[in-house]
């Protein structure tokens, strides 16, 4: 594997073809767009129209490969492989990365839409007349559809692509690294480069997106509760000001900043969640869920793939398109993002935590708010509610809290998670932005940080100056085009990596390895159980690596160069605890049997050791991760024995890809 072209300039790191490359063309954007406003309004609206017209085949393709990929992976033998090498374990617990998920998947979104799009959708249905009972089943079913599975499908593939690659071979945390098993090394070239640039500028017309709708929220809510005019002007002092709050939760780092302000954020919306369901029509949120989830699922497929060819409609371009292209754009942040906080968690268990459970949230909100602001227009309690979210979709949920008690508090609360989701979304994004333009390191300057997060806010300023919220959904459907296509390209790569990985899974030899003895050597249980209650120190096990590990595998390594197998021995005992060999293949992939020294809590039982707190294990690691056997006490002539069984199953593994 050959060294990425970077520069560094004291701890400033950069891929410099990705960073220029990227600044490039989104300065190109910004110019234009700032020096011909009206004429760079009109071209996002003729691009819209044109892909819609033209493409809207396409991302339906898209969408529904990719489900359909993922769906595969979760209920297949692949869902047991881990992002991450066999031994790891997850870095957050499941509520901090839940919290996180959510902060960064949907927030604002579900703000904004939770109860504009069931309205709308009310109002004026694709199919049908609207503001009737048929009516508003079907919309909540269309929000469903457009909030559901096809969503987390897309952020779960592209995280498990990029964390794939990532955790478990060692490769950037970058887009390009998926193409590894297709180009080679030639991902640290110019098409490896291109493939992260679509990437950039794809992620930042979906955060341009998401906070475009946010600062219009909090522009209305801060006119509804305040009085503060609503205008472009007002806008652009709120993305300065969120934006100089995203700052600081850059300065104060992951697990300080985006960490625990999405944990914030989560445990306000499950307060308001509940308040609202409380308050609201309950009994009938929970039949209309129940029901509307069944549907839902028994739909999925006739929904997935109807582009109204029969009945063409202006519908389809406005709303599922636009979804799509949203997702899809705003994909590489959020599952580069995602990828990075689940390192050592399975492919089903991250489908399952990263899919399934963070759309159940979205579909139950979806149905506490969108349900009862139907009803609201049903009953005749809020009757002009339907006219006035059609003609201002920011103003939705603050007028919907009208009808409940304490609705300016409900406001308020509702308008603290925007400006939250506004904070979390621009961090993580400009963490996202910038790790892509570093080579996939995260340990950069500070002041790149701070640079992509201004660019993310000088980007939506631009766009909501040229045309408002249409400019900056047209950029998200613009911006997912390119990047659908290294997706696509980039799925290719991740599934002949799994098929290799799984194959190498099943040469390996499923039981735990035990030492093998003489027959004719009575004492040999004895010993055995002498060693098992054993709880040996660090100082031992590394005594044990240098004068017993390390000499049988020079000697195999010796036998292995008489045959004209290259390879080496290398010893780390004293840097970091491990002694390897590694045995070259050439074009085909290394060997690698490593003995690692482990710490362990000392079990309870009366258990002694030379630490009454801490016990040592000598582990032996594959280049997949550790094996969960401990080779201490075993003789050198056992350890080449269990060498010997681990290369075989290397060799039956290379003979069976081939």
């Amino acid at each position: 594997m050959t060294t990425p072209q970077h520069f560094e300039s004291g701890t400033f790191f950069i891929d410099r073809p990705v960073f220029k490359g990227a600044l490039f063309f989104l300065s190109l954007l910004v110019l234009y767009t700032v020096i011909f406003p009206e004429q760079s309004s009109a071209l996002y609206a003729d691009m819209q129209s044109t892909i819609v017209q033209y493409g809207s085949w396409y991302y339906v393709l898209v969408v529904a490969i990719i489900l359909v990929c993922v769906l595969y992976l979760a209920f297949s033998r692949l869902g047991d492989i881990k992002l991450g090498p066999d031994h790891s374990v997850p870095s957050y617990s499941n509520v901090s990365w839940f919290a996180m998920l959510f902060s960064a998947g949907m927030g604002i979104g579900l703000m904004f839409y939770g109860v504009a799009e069931p309205v709308m959708h009310f109002m004026s249905p694709p199919q049908g007349e609207g503001q009737t009972v048929e009516a508003a089943g079907e919309a909540m079913r269309l929000t469903f559809f457009h909030w559901g599975v096809h969503a987390w499908s897309i952020y779960a593939l592209v995280a498990l692509i990029l964390g794939y690659f990532s955790h478990r071979h060692n490769l950037p945390l970058t887009l390009r690294s998926a193409l590894y098993p297709l180009i080679g090394d030639r991902i640290y070239g110019r098409i490896g480069a291109a493939v992260d640039v679509f990437a950039i500028i794809g992620t930042l017309c979906g955060i341009a997106t998401s906070l475009g709708l946010g600062v219009m929220q909090i522009n209305t809510g801060l006119n509804y509760l305040f009085g503060v005019e609503v205008s472009i002007g007002m806008q652009m002092l709120l993305i300065v000001v969120t934006i100089g709050l995203a700052t600081l939760s850059v300065v104060m780092g992951l697990d300080a900043g985006i960490k625990r302000l999405s944990e914030i954020n989560i445990g306000l919306a499950g307060l308001l969640l509940v308040g609202v369901m409380v308050a609201g029509p309950t009994i009938y949120i929970l039949q209309s869920f129940l029901q509307n989830v069944g549907v839902y699922f028994s739909e999925l497929i006739s929904k997935t793939f109807n582009l109204y060819a029969y009945r063409p409609t202006s519908w389809l371009g406005g709303w599922t398109i636009l979804y799509w292209g949203w997702w899809l754009s705003w994909a590489p942040f959020v599952g580069l993002f995602i990828a990075r906080i689940s390192r050592g968690r399975t492919i089903r268990q991250f489908i399952i935590g990263a899919m399934l459970v963070p759309c159940g949230f979205n579909l139950f909100w979806m149905s506490v708010f969108g349900s009862s602001a139907i009803k609201l227009i049903l009953d005749g309690t809020l009757p002009e509610f339907g006219n006035m979210v059609s003609n201002d979709q920011a103003i939705a949920l603050f007028q919907f809290f009208e009808a409940f008690p304490f609705s300016e508090v409900l406001s308020f609360i509702s308008l603290i998670m925007v400006v939250v989701f506004f904070v979390t979304s621009a961090d993580s994004g400009a963490m996202i932005l910038n790790m892509l333009s570093a080579h996939g390191r995260d340990d950069t300057s500070l002041f790149q940080r701070i640079l992509w997060s201004v660019m993310i806010g000088l980007v939506t300023m631009v766009l909501l100056y040229a045309g408002g919220l249409s400019a900056v959904q047209t950029a998200s459907i613009v911006g997912a085009l390119p990047f659908s296509l290294a997706l696509l390209w980039a799925l290719w790569g991740f599934f002949k990596a799994l098929h290799v990985d799984s194959v190498k899974r099943d040469a390996q030899t499923l039981s735990v390895p035990s030492p093998i003895v003489s027959v004719s050597n009575q004492q040999s249980w004895r010993d055995r159980l002498s060693s098992l209650l054993k709880f040996p120190g660090n100082t031992q096990v590394m005594k044990f690596q240098l004068y017993v590990v390390k000499p049988a595998l020079i000697q195999f390594a010796d036998e292995l160069k008489a045959n004209g197998v290259e390879c080496q021995v290398i010893d780390e005992v004293s840097i970091s605890g491990k002694v390897r060999l590694e045995v070259f293949h050439g074009g085909e992939l290394d060997f690698i049997y490593e003995v690692r020294c482990r710490s362990h809590r000392m079990p309870e039982g009366g258990f002694k050791g030379d630490d009454p707190e801490n016990y040592y294990r000598a582990e032996v690691h594959l280049s997949e991760g550790g094996q969960d056997y401990d080779v201490m006490d075993w003789r050198q002539e056992q350890l080449l024995l269990d060498l010997l069984q681990r290369y075989e199953n290397h060799i039956h593994f290379l003979h069976t890809l081939n």
